[in-house]
């Protein structure tokens, strides 16, 4: 298995299995994050970039930017803090 995924009985057990490519793992992680004050942003900034990724071309610098204000920007009810320096950084060029 590469590494950082372990194997159960041959059935992969990732994060990326479970709560990303399984439809229902997906659906029931999501709620819990939206369930939860401490979380909801996460939730909806996970909703916000599916929502992104399938955008026109013509729409993702506009889509980007929305995405930057709601939940990179310090003080905002959606501000996803515990994201990295980097993961915030809007891109070069």
């Amino acid at each position: 298995a590469p590494p950082g995924h372990t194997q159960d009985g041959g059935q992969e057990t990732s994060f990326r299995w479970q709560c990303v490519e399984q439809p229902i793992g997906k659906l029931l992680f999501r709620r819990f994050l939206e369930g939860s004050a401490e979380f909801a942003a996460a939730g909806a900034l996970w909703a916000e970039i599916e929502a992104f990724e399938q955008c026109e071309d013509d729409e993702r610098e506009a889509a980007a930017k929305k995405l930057r204000s709601r939940f990179f920007t310090p003080g905002g009810s959606e501000h996803c803090g515990f994201l990295s320096a980097a993961a915030t950084a809007p891109p070069a060029g």
